[in-house]
């Protein structure tokens, strides 16, 4: 590991959370993710939202906290009210997804409701036992969350997109079991989305060209264009690698600007790197499987020139090589 990398003990989660913090960034995101370039979320009218969602959680005699954190969480006004707007960054398929989308949008309704009950407690102002029951007025309104998952991924997700496909539902019941929809955006098929942020729009494309190769494409468009230096970090992130994201903090400290074709360099280079240390682990693998099977040819080998049954041969081989039974059987069949 490089110096720089060394020195530079950032957190991929924590180089898309302040990049995503930027209204900006997180307008146009959301934009084009959910209302297909149209500017219904403005950048202005956003602020930002405690991302600690975390409750105590209560069932008849039994109370357990659970601990839950969105990765950026905003608010906006919307008509005459108010909608909570949440971010989940995503770097691997989760199979749970879903589940964990509701779990974290339920979190942020019970905040909102628990904040609400308080306040009505505190100010007595209850009209009926039904609203003192609850600590909710019959007036009162929670607030609705949209919460967005963004997958950085090289693969493609193969994982559930609702709480449906999660289960398994008779066909009669289906109609009866509520559903919880995600909303999931993929890097790798982002290229339809109109976004209209140059840093957004940047990002996502030099990621998904980085994904499917395409360097000639980032040579052609990037080639005379300097992208900003936090950019970079931004797409090494994505992309988990070090050598852009090295590359970068090193241009910021010089100009704050860098050229994808000089990045492109040591990002294939590293790839090199990576396939050559892949190369030898995968040598060292044959290698060690190699020599086991040469010692249980010539374990088998012994045990039939002194005659041992076939049968304690299966046992001698499966004890002195951690085989199943099944497996050492399969071995004597082959070598007897």
């Amino acid at each position: 590991m490089s110096k720089t990398a060394e020195k530079n003990n950032i957190k991929p989660d924590t180089i898309l959370k302040t990049f995503w913090r930027d209204n900006d960034h997180f307008a146009d995101l959301f934009n084009a993710a959910l209302f297909d370039g149209e500017q219904v979320l403005n950048p202005a009218d956003l602020m930002e939202v405690d991302t600690d969602v975390s409750s105590m959680v209560k069932f008849n005699n039994h109370a357990e906290t659970v601990q839950k954190v969105l990765d950026v969480v905003k608010k906006t006004a919307y008509g005459v009210d108010f909608v909570i707007w949440g971010l989940e960054n995503q770097s691997k398929i989760h199979y749970a997804m879903p589940l964990r989308h509701m779990i974290g949008d339920s979190f942020s309704y019970l905040k909102e409701y628990n904040e609400i009950a308080a306040r009505n407690k505190s100010e007595k102002g209850f009209e009926s036992s039904d609203e003192f029951l609850s600590n909710l007025k019959r007036t009162d309104r929670l607030h609705p969350v949209i919460s967005l998952c963004v997958y950085y991924g090289e693969k493609e997700w193969d994982g559930p997109f609702c709480l449906a496909d999660m289960l398994e539902i008779p066909e009669r019941l289906k109609p009866l079991v509520s559903d919880y929809k995600m909303n999931l955006l993929q890097l790798r098929k982002s290229g339809s989305l109109r976004f209209h942020n140059a840093d957004v729009d940047t990002v996502f494309d030099v990621s998904r060209s980085i994904y499917e190769k395409d360097f000639q494409k980032i040579n052609t468009v990037y080639k005379e264009k300097a992208i900003p230096a936090e950019l970079g970090v931004v797409i090494g992130a994505i992309t988990e690698s070090q050598s852009l994201i090295n590359h970068a903090l090193q241009s910021e400290k010089k100009g704050g600007q860098i050229y994808m074709c000089g990045a492109l360099e040591e990002l294939v280079n590293e790839g090199v790197q990576r396939g050559r240390q892949e190369g030898r682990i995968e040598g060292l693998q044959e290698g060690i499987l190699k020599g086991q099977l040469e010692g249980i040819h010539a374990n088998i080998r012994t045990c039939k020139t002194f005659k041992i049954s076939k049968s304690d041969t299966i046992k001698n081989v499966a004890k002195e090589f951690s085989l199943s039974e099944d497996e050492a059987r399969d071995y004597v069949e082959k070598y007897w």
